[in-house]
């Protein structure tokens, strides 16, 4: 994750991105125990987000470094990285307000639970219901942020059918 990290921030002194935020199951594991991933998921805010294909300069900066696409995502050492411009009020609020982690020295932003719990019920597949049972367990998040997050993004109904289907979890 450490020659992710440096990628990302490289992009930002480049400005080909002007945010990122690590999401999904690799910023899980912030909050959690460990999660299977096949990939890590990064939001990221593009300087030309209005472009008929956003990613490009990401593309062609990762090219230009050795980086080649793998399926939908761009192999970072270790990693295959997916790219995901933010996408919603919601997205763009979790990047904004990101925790600044260290990966062996290196900064890494990455998406707080509080979020990461809301994103998920937004999706609201089987695997982002079990993230948000994972990290209210875990105790990195409380029901009642969850609920002021929800409310917030309109995601009240989505929050309420939870609760009701998972009470006591």
């Amino acid at each position: 994750m450490e020659e992710v990290a440096r990628l990302l921030n490289e992009m930002i002194r480049a400005g080909v991105i002007t945010d990122y935020a690590v999401f999904g199951a690799v910023a899980q594991m912030r909050y959690t125990e460990a999660v299977a991933t096949m990939d890590a998921g990064v939001l990221v805010a593009v300087s030309h987000a209005e472009a008929l294909d956003a990613l490009s300069p990401i593309y062609a900066f990762c090219r230009e470094r050795g980086y080649r696409p793998e399926g939908e995502a761009i192999r970072v050492g270790d990693w295959p990285v997916q790219f995901i411009p933010a996408f919603s009020p919601l997205t763009e609020a979790a990047m904004r307000k990101a925790d600044t982690g260290d990966v062996d020295g290196v900064p890494l932003r990455v998406v707080r639970a509080d979020y990461l719990a809301v994103i998920a019920l937004s999706v609201g597949r089987a695997k982002d219901l079990a993230r948000i049972i994972a990290l209210r367990e875990s105790g990195a998040v409380a029901d009642d942020r969850i609920e002021e997050l929800a409310t917030a993004h309109g995601l009240t109904s989505a929050w309420k059918n939870f609760q009701e289907r998972f009470n006591g979890c």
